[in-house]
């Protein structure tokens, strides 16, 4: 069988985390954190404290690439050390609701801010949503280099515009040359612990997408090594532009505007220059949405390409391409499906139902790192730092996001988790067939 060509640099790897989590959910998100509490300062902390423990799954993460350096990424690791009925479950709900879903939900982001200069109705947003996942699917159909130097421009790019908006703002504020935010006077009550609780759950969603590298694994010069310092530094690169992405919304911004704004990116933006605000953040969001969602389309595909090589789905899924040296119809079935979810708007209710059962895996995944480190003669390349309290506080925070949700929405909590669930049957199916 075909192999797919390691092409993937360090800088590519290392973009490939920093752009896929940078998508649009720090432009919009730091209001729901924000509604939660009380202060700044409890505001500043929630972001750095969901910093710290995206690290510390990146570095639960790192290990387990370091250990199976292999294309697949966390459906490897769930596969060889929880067992194969646990990969193929996050390879089922990924095809079918989770990556796929999130594809056109970034995809629509982004035809919504492009509606901004070119106006469109409802059917144009889709439309536009609609040819941005073909053309991206096309762009990574044709070879994962040509894929991933879009990536890694685009990442560059948004960060340096990130940087710029935020030194240029804060100097602006600190010369006195915007107006500071009005304060009332009274000083804000602390917020309570299941008020912060909330907010770190709305922050460590903005920081998601941090696994996605380990699915290029097998494209990945020396990934056992690369992937590793890959996570480590793009979360740390995320961290650093969400706090002072924050601390600007804050310096420019009254804390009632940051509560509720529904576009804070682009009101701060009006507050330091002015009514021209909103179309630069606007091409910002759109800029950093594709540079996520090129990120998301190319890794997708990875796992279902694992998945039928081990026969749990689909053989022609395992198709490399002859010629660009790409899983082609895993691309293809991926940029369907993202079409289908993405004209109808199926995506809406199916994505939040499931989304957060993520989280479960994840805690898996770190619950798998026990499992290998107790077996004879391991000895990975990159060990994580802090073992084992490391993995253990991201499985507690894991688990919190699941049972936070079940708790706040306990049939839409039950559903998610039926869709998840009626993968089982299909993997027992499947096996008994082979």
């Amino acid at each position: 069988m075909t192999e797919l060509p390691r092409t993937l640099t360090r800088l590519n790897a290392t973009a490939m985390v920093a752009g896929t989590i940078i998508g649009a959910s720090i432009f919009v998100q730091p209001s729901e954190i924000a509604s939660h509490l009380g202060t700044p300062g409890e505001i500043m902390l929630v972001w750095l404290a969901c910093g710290v423990l995206t690290l510390f799954g990146a570095m639960v993460c790192a290990e387990l690439a370091s250990a199976f350096p292999r294309t697949g990424g966390l459906y490897i690791f769930l596969r060889d050390t929880i067992s194969p009925l646990a990969g193929f479950l996050w390879g089922w709900a990924m095809f079918w609701s989770i990556h796929t879903g999130i594809i056109a939900a970034i995809a629509t982001v982004f035809a919504r801010y492009a509606a901004f200069f070119v106006p469109a109705g409802d059917t144009g947003v889709r439309a536009i949503a609609i040819a941005l996942i073909l053309a991206l699917s096309a762009l990574n159909y044709v070879g994962v280099k040509a894929g991933s130097r879009v990536q890694t421009a685009l990442t560059i790019a948004k960060i340096a515009a990130i940087a710029v908006i935020v030194l240029g703002g804060l100097t602006l504020a600190g010369a006195g040359l915007v107006e500071p935010p009005a304060t009332d006077g009274d000083p804000p009550a602390p917020a309570a612990f299941s008020d912060f609780l909330l907010a770190m759950v709305a922050g460590l969603f903005a920081y998601g997408g941090w696994h996605m590298v380990t699915y290029t694994a097998g494209e990945t010069v020396l990934p056992a090594r690369t992937i590793p310092v890959a996570l480590v530094v793009g979360v740390t690169i995320v961290t650093v532009a969400y706090v002072a992405l924050n601390v600007l919304y804050l310096a420019v911004l009254p804390l009632d505007e940051v509560r509720t704004s529904t576009r804070i990116a682009a009101d701060a933006a009006d507050a330091v220059v002015g009514g021209g605000g909103s179309a630069f953040m606007a091409a910002l969001v759109m800029m950093s949405s594709l540079g996520g969602l090129t990120g998301i389309i190319l890794t997708g595909p990875r796992v279902y390409y694992s998945m039928a090589r081990d026969g749990l789905a689909f053989r022609w899924l395992a198709h490399v391409h002859p010629v660009y040296r790409t899983p082609s119809r895993a691309i293809v079935a991926q940029a369907v499906l993202a079409s289908i979810l993405a004209g109808t708007g199926a995506y809406r209710q199916l994505f939040t139902r499931v989304i957060y059962t993520e989280w479960l895996f994840f805690a898996l995944m770190a619950a798998g790192l026990f499992v290998l480190r107790r077996r004879p003669g391991y000895r990975p390349e990159y060990r994580t730092w802090g073992y084992p309290a490391v993995p253990l506080v991201f499985i507690a925070a894991s688990l919190v996001i699941v049972v936070n949700q079940i708790a706040r929405d306990p049939v839409e909590a039950l559903i998610g988790l039926g869709i998840v669930a009626l993968g089982a049957p299909v993997y027992y199916l499947w096996h008994a067939n082979r």
